[in-house]
């Protein structure tokens, strides 16, 4: 793969990809890792691309230097769930489990993030189930089943054939914004588009989402920076 070098400090290592898709040249900064990459469509010139990355550094600094910094949840740390810093306690237990104000994890602490990791992906199955299957109701059409990734660019999605994706992430924050993302995806089954008429589908089925979709465009950076050792 071809890659672009901003010398600096630091110095940054774009990646450069082809897409035959592709209808002009993009950059993405990953607020999970921090690797950037520009995609282009296959014609364009490598020269043309290098002169679009080093036109762009002063935007992909900006980016990097915003990323949220790594948290590896511990027990005494304190973790984000459900919008609310909340204190990771050692108990006694057979199971993860919130008591109202801490998440109280058994075992060796060095599987602190491997269990709370396991707790918060079923929680999120469960509550993305239950509001998928509000909003399908709502809206009048039925999904064909849900799938929770670890997804880097996009909250969730929903392909032709019914299938909604999620990322588990979403159950640490606020319950309105997981909300909002699967009437979002749920409306798709609908509207396979952003078009008025899609999002005047999300208002009918999800009234008031500004907030939860404001809070997840400025926010959503923050459940990213969690590492589980997964």
């Amino acid at each position: 793969m071809d890659k672009v070098i901003l010398e600096g400090d630091p110095d940054i290592i774009v990646s450069m990809r082809r897409n035959p898709r592709a209808k002009r040249i993009s950059l993405r900064v990953s607020q999970l890792d921090g690797r950037v990459t520009t995609t282009a469509p296959g014609w364009t010139p490598l020269r043309e691309i290098e002169q679009f990355v080093r036109a762009k550094e002063d935007w992909i600094r900006l980016n990097l230097a915003d990323r949220a910094e790594a948290i590896s949840p511990c027990i005494g740390g304190v973790i984000l769930f459900e919008g609310t810093q909340t204190p990771i306690i050692s108990a006694r237990a057979r199971s993860v489990r919130y008591d109202g104000q801490s998440l109280l994890v058994p075992g060796n602490p060095d599987r602190a993030a491997a269990r709370l990791a396991g707790f918060l992906k079923t929680l999120a199955r469960q509550r993305l189930a239950e509001a998928c299957d509000t909003f399908s109701e709502r809206a009048g059409r039925p999904y064909a089943r849900i799938t929770l990734r670890d997804t880097r660019s996009r909250w969730g999605s929903c392909t032709s054939n019914g299938n909604l994706m999620f990322s588990w992430r979403l159950v640490m924050a606020p319950r309105p914004v997981l909300d909002y993302v699967a009437a979002h995806e749920v409306a798709h089954l609908c509207e396979m588009n952003h078009s008025p008429a899609y999002w005047s589908l999300v208002e009918k089925i999800y009234p008031g989402f500004d907030g939860p979709r404001g809070w997840l465009r400025t926010n959503g950076k923050h459940l990213h920076a969690y590492r589980f050792g997964d």
